[in-house]
């Protein structure tokens, strides 16, 4: 079976600055897959290399059998690739409504229904639709920022360091959500974090990245004891 996506020797960086030195990997349909590294490794340009919002300098991104290489962001979109980006960006001057409504901007139609089949998943924001997006709190923004992707109906959702600022008990509700979600919408979901309980709580598989490279599997007996000195398979 061909996998969902398939990166292999991705090169990207800023100006002269590069910063993905070769990535490859793949993952399968319906797969969790965490990627673990420290700050600078090149987590974030990988996820914004593979949406398309930074420009690939060499290698190959295939998803769904497809190389979308050199696709626009809003073409990859359309394909069924969603980013949560590092930080939320949700439109702070804007609602709770209005920022699910600019999620359904990826779709070919504006359906007020797709929204309601969103919110059922995510009660909490239910009693904010009128709310600017600015006046939630840290937690909220990123549980927004979760269901404005959904909107788009993506089969692949990249989700950028989701635990960044985010108080404990929102980061629990958000596994639970996304562990509701994966079965209910048949997600798969690349999970960039350094929050090792989130990411072990989620993910099949979690692979390392080191300086713009993905160096292998992170032995998962050592990462569920909390040895970060990982052992690589």
């Amino acid at each position: 079976m061909s996998p969902l996506l398939d990166v292999e020797g991705l090169r990207a960086g800023y100006g002269r600055v590069p910063i993905l030195a070769g990535v490859t990997f793949a993952m399968a349909d319906g797969e969790f897959l965490g990627i673990l590294g420290h700050n600078g490794m090149g987590k974030t340009t990988l996820m914004r290399t593979i949406m398309g919002s930074l420009p690939a300098t060499g290698g190959v991104v295939r998803f769904a059998g497809t190389d979308v290489t050199r696709m626009a962001t809003h073409q990859r979109s359309r394909l069924g690739l969603g980013l949560v980006p590092q930080g939320r960006e949700i439109f702070p001057a804007l609602t709770v409504m209005e920022n699910l409504r600019m999620g359904l901007a990826a779709a070919r139609s504006e359906d007020r229904a797709v929204i309601d089949g969103v919110l059922e998943d995510f009660p909490r924001l239910v009693r904010l639709l009128d709310r600017r997006g600015g006046a939630l709190s840290g937690g909220e923004q990123q549980l927004l920022a979760l269901a404005r992707c959904l909107c788009a109906r993506p089969k692949l959702i990249l989700l950028d360091e989701p635990t960044e600022g985010i108080q404990p008990s929102i980061i629990e509700e958000m596994i639970e959500t996304l562990q509701t979600l994966r079965h209910r919408w048949s997600l798969s979901m690349i999970i960039v974090e350094q929050n090792l309980d989130f990411i072990t709580s989620l993910s099949d598989r979690v692979l390392s990245i080191q300086k713009g490279r993905i160096t292998g599997e992170v032995d998962r007996d050592r990462l569920l004891s909390g040895n970060v000195a990982m052992t690589m398979a």
